[in-house]
């Protein structure tokens, strides 16, 4: 599935209220269970309210998963909002072989210095850039779950992207389906890392 070693891969997703970092955990998660994964996802809240910061976290796994703790040492990390690098320590628990991606502008190699990143895999893409173009909206979510898909390899970001539009269809109007869908596949080509 991945080449961290281990036979379940743990991500925290870390937002804020309003962004969808909880939604995106539960819309990959999804998306691995329709390829046959066993899965879980499930939030953490701060104080309740739009704009506070949030944790999510997804477990994916090809066995049955038999915890149901946080994950305290994922193997991957999401940050829907750059702001929150300045919040929160964004790489507590991540090992040295971890993988840590990043809704920015700024490149990776500006990302690195300013967090004093020593190992670990970063990517970096706008996914609030994909999303306005895509949605008219800053709704970062489904770009980071393509560029999650994109940069880790864990998922087909067609078969993800497919998955959504199927899993929305009645939810959303089609050119929001669309402008997700295209959103997914936007970030999963623009991710860039080192």
């Amino acid at each position: 599935m991945t080449d961290t070693g281990k036979k379940m891969l743990e991500i925290r997703w870390h937002g804020r209220g309003g962004q969808g970092a909880v939604t995106a955990s539960k819309v990959l998660a999804e998306s691995a269970m329709s390829l046959g994964k066993q899965i879980q996802a499930f939030p953490e809240y701060g104080s309740e309210r739009q704009g506070a910061p949030v944790k999510a976290f997804t477990r994916i796994a090809d066995q049955r998963i038999r915890q149901h703790n946080q994950v305290t040492q994922p193997d991957v990390v999401i940050v829907l909002d750059e702001s929150l690098l300045d919040a929160v320590d964004v790489t507590e628990g991540l090992n040295d072989n971890g993988t840590l991606i990043i809704n920015t502008q700024s490149s990776p190699a500006e990302i690195r210095q300013k967090m004093a990143l020593q190992g670990r895999s970063l990517y970096v893409v706008d996914a609030t850039g994909i999303s306005l173009r895509n949605l008219g909206k800053s709704i970062p979510n489904t770009p980071m779950i393509g560029a999650l898909v994109g940069a880790t390899k864990l998922l087909d970001p067609k078969l993800v992207a497919e998955d959504f539009a199927k899993k929305f269809a009645k939810k959303f109007k089609q050119e929001v389906i669309e402008g997700n869908v295209q959103s997914i596949l936007d970030a999963a080509q623009e991710v860039k890392g080192e």
